[in-house]
């Protein structure tokens, strides 16, 4: 579990958050969410690059341009992803209803989708429940919120870290919800990140694309590219610290509060990854660019030899160096070294002595570390991924049905 249990009642000041069920996906599991902060806040946001973008992904793309936010709406059970014009349509009649109801203007309205591609939005439920959704809006409702918007998920994923910066106390909460589908880029990701920290808009776009691309952008459970990745930040100023601007040494503690909250959702991602029974880093060093290491840490952590191997707790190491070497980089085999679990397994073009008992036991630990050092440089790049069961199968074989 995510949610920090020190933390009695999770809320951030100045942000109400509902859940609650529409009869998207049935009437006994919530599937239509609602943050708001109580007044406009600064937003930044990180969008899928899959080119079949769902409808929702398409005006949030637009609407963040203008750098101010009020609103998430999300659904669960039905993606909106490759319906066309008449899906834009529905999403927009969504946040028209929203913004109807909490008497915003509908620009500062954002939306997110999860769930079967390919299906359009049943409105009439979504607009008969947004009046429920917004009356039941409140300051403690982030958990009710984080149920809504999961879907294959079998826990929730919240994370909050409170602390000083700017001369004041600031709070800043996330939720997520992904399971499978996850690859660079997120995928079948949705994370949304409030905060009553006063901030620069540019500096809060820096500071979260910095944060994603080290969380969110390593991480891998299945290699693929979902339609409606989404991770959205609103930062309402409440706290009134002074200001966070770009090139200010606060700023740096504002950065390190806000990879500390998304580290922790992206672990816990892929912890629940569909049928995981592993969580695996992959770190490569010693690489003569931090795109070598990434290339080659994501070559071991997609491959499904090694992922079927951690899954089966057979140490078969000699998959985790035959991904390596199809990773496209420039290799010296002579200086590649590889352990696991801090047992190293091959050096110098040859494998070491092994202790199989224990290589045995390393594999069957539910965390475990290979360190893949290069030799060639002095970039690193680590990739968090899960193994491969025949629960994944199984998840995905009947997703739609």
């Amino acid at each position: 579990m995510v949610i920090n249990k020190s933390v009695n009642k999770i809320s951030v000041p100045g942000f109400l958050a509902n859940g609650i069920s529409a009869g998207i996906k049935d009437e006994q599991q919530k599937d239509l969410a609602l943050i708001y902060s109580t007044i406009p806040a600064k937003v930044a946001a990180v969008f899928t690059k899959n080119a079949f973008k769902a409808a929702p992904v398409l005006i949030d793309t637009e609407r963040v341009k203008r750098g101010m936010a009020q609103a998430i709406i999300t659904n669960s059970g039905c993606a909106n992803a490759a319906t066309g014009k008449e899906g834009y349509q529905d999403a927009l009649a969504v946040s028209a209803a929203v913004s109807g109801q909490l008497k915003i203007r509908d620009e500062l309205v954002l939306l997110g989708s999860t769930g079967v591609i390919g299906k359009r939005l049943p409105i009439k439920k979504i607009e008969a429940g947004i009046p429920k959704l917004v009356k039941g809006l409140h300051e403690f409702g982030f958990e009710d919120a984080e149920s809504a918007i999961m879907t294959t998920d079998k826990y929730p994923k919240i994370a909050i870290r409170k602390g000083i910066v700017g001369a004041k106390d600031i709070t800043i909460c996330g939720i997520a919800k992904g399971a499978g589908m996850i690859e660079p880029s997120m995928a079948t990701l949705l994370t949304y990140v409030m905060t009553d920290a006063l901030i620069d808009s540019k500096a809060l776009n820096t500071v979260f694309h910095q944060s994603i691309d080290a969380t969110f952008n390593s991480i891998s459970v299945d290699g693929c590219m979902s339609t409606n990745d989404t991770a959205i930040i609103l930062a309402n100023g409440l706290a009134g610290n002074n200001p966070l601007e770009r090139a200010q040494a606060r700023l740096q503690r504002f950065r390190d509060m806000l990879t500390d909250v998304l580290m922790e959702l992206c672990h816990a991602v892929v912890k629940d990854g569909e049928g995981a029974t592993k969580f695996i880093s992959i770190i490569v060093e010693g690489a003569k660019s931090r795109s070598d290491a990434r290339r080659a840490a994501y070559s071991v952590a997609n491959s499904n030899l090694v992922k079927t191997a951690f899954f089966g707790e057979d140490p078969n190491w000699g998959r985790i160096l035959a991904a390596l070497g199809s990773s496209g980089i420039p290799l010296e085999k002579e200086r590649v070294s590889l352990s696991i679990g801090n047992m190293l397994l091959y050096s110098q073009d040859c494998p070491v002595n092994i202790n199989q008992a224990k290589l045995k036991e390393i594999f069957q630990k539910d965390t475990i570390e290979v360190r893949i050092v290069l030799g060639g440089g002095d970039k690193s790049y680590c990739v968090y991924t899960s193994d491969l069961s025949y629960d994944y199968v199984k998840i995905n074989a009947d997703y739609s049905t």
